[in-house]
C-alpha cells in the first residue's frame, strides 16, 4: 500500500510537468514566430521534447504500480526504465533536427530581423516556472524515491538554464550582435542531445543491473558489525524500478543452531530496511570454516 501511494505521487509530478511543458511550448512557439526569435522557438521544440519525455514516464509509472504476476515475480517497476529510455530517443531525436536548424540560422541568419525585447522576457518568465518545477520535483522524487523523477527534475534544471541562455542571447541581439541568437539555438540543440544521451546512458547502466560501487561497500562495512556474523563473503544489488533487490551472503560460526542463524539473516534484513528503506534483502548463510 505505501508503495503504490508513492507511485500515485509520482504520477503527480509527471502531471505536473507535462501541463507547464504544454503551456510553455505552445507560448514560446507563437512568440518565437510573432518576435522572430530563433532561439525561444528552439526552446519550444525543447519543451514539446519534455512533453513527450513527461508523458513516457507518466505512462512507465503507471505501468510499474502493476502488482507482482506469475511471469513478473518481481513486479513491473522496470517499466519506469523502458519509458525512460524511449524518451531519451525521442528527444535525441528531436534535439538533432534543433542542432540542424539552429546551424542553419547561424550561417544563413536575416539581419533585417532582429529579435524583439518581448521573446527575452518570455524566456525569464520561463525560467522561474522551471526552476519552481524543479524545486517541486526534486523533493518530491526524494520523497517517493523515483529515479524517473529525479532524471526529470534534472531536466527541469537544465530547461530554466536553456531558457536564461535564450533571453541572453536575444538581449545580445539588440545591440546588434545578431549571430548570438541563432547561436542559442543550435546551443539549444545541442543541450537536447546531451539530456538525451544522459538519460540514455544512466538508464541503460541501471537496465543491466549496474549499481554504485561505493553503495555496496557501505553496505558490505554495515553488515560486518553485526553480531555473529563473521565474515561477509558477497554483497549484490540491482535495481527494480526505484527499488533496491540485495544479495548478502555472509559466514557465521558453523555451531549455530538453524534459528540463531536465522535470527543473525533476519537483523542483517532489518538494519538494510531501517539505514537505507532497502524492502527486499535476500541473505545466504554460509558456516566460517576459515580458523
Amino acid at each position: 500500500m505505501k508503495y503504490v501511494k508513492k507511485r500515485m505521487k509520482a504520477e503527480l509530478g509527471a502531471w505536473v510537468s507535462i501541463a507547464s511543458y504544454i503551456i510553455l511550448a505552445v507560448v514560446k512557439l507563437i512568440i518565437g514566430y510573432i518576435a522572430h526569435s530563433d532561439g525561444v522557438t528552439a526552446d519550444g521544440w525543447n519543451n514539446l521534447s519534455d512533453i513527450i519525455a513527461s508523458i513516457a514516464i507518466l505512462i512507465g509509472i503507471k505501468i510499474a504500480q502493476k502488482p507482482r504476476d506469475h511471469n513478473h515475480p518481481y513486479g513491473h517497476s522496470r517499466a519506469e526504465n523502458i519509458s525512460s529510455l524511449i524518451a531519451a530517443f525521442m528527444m535525441m531525436s528531436i534535439g538533432i533536427d534543433v542542432v540542424s536548424e539552429g546551424a542553419s540560422s547561424l550561417i544563413h541568419h536575416d539581419r533585417s530581423q532582429m529579435p524583439k525585447l518581448l521573446a527575452a522576457w518570455v524566456g525569464m518568465f520561463s525560467a522561474a516556472v522551471m526552476l519552481s518545477v524543479y524545486w517541486f520535483n526534486k523533493r518530491l522524487a526524494q520523497h517517493v524515491n523515483s529515479q524517473a523523477l529525479a532524471a526529470a527534475a534534472k531536466d527541469h534544471l537544465s530547461d530554466a538554464l536553456v531558457s536564461i541562455g535564450t533571453a541572453i542571447g536575444i538581449v545580445g541581439a539588440q545591440f546588434h550582435l545578431f549571430w548570438i541568437d541563432p547561436l542559442v539555438a543550435f546551443l539549444i540543440g545541442i543541450m537536447i542531445c546531451k539530456t538525451a544521451w544522459d538519460i540514455f546512458m544512466e538508464t541503460s547502466h541501471m537496465l543491466t543491473d549496474g549499481f554504485d560501487e561505493q553503495a555496496l561497500t557501505t553496505y558490505k562495512q554495515q553488515i560486518s558489525t553485526i553480531e555473529g556474523v563473521r565474515r561477509v563473503a558477497d554483497v549484490k544489488a540491482r535495481m527494480v524500478g526505484n527499488q533496491v533487490i540485495l544479495d548478502v551472503t555472509i559466514h557465521v560460526d558453523p555451531n549455530l543452531t538453524v534459528v540463531k542463524s536465522h535470527e543473525i539473516a533476519d537483523e542483517v534484513e532489518r538494519m538494510m530496511k531501517e539505514q537505507h528503506d532497502i524492502e527486499t534483502t535476500h541473505v545466504h548463510i554460509e558456516p566460517d570454516t576459515i580458523p
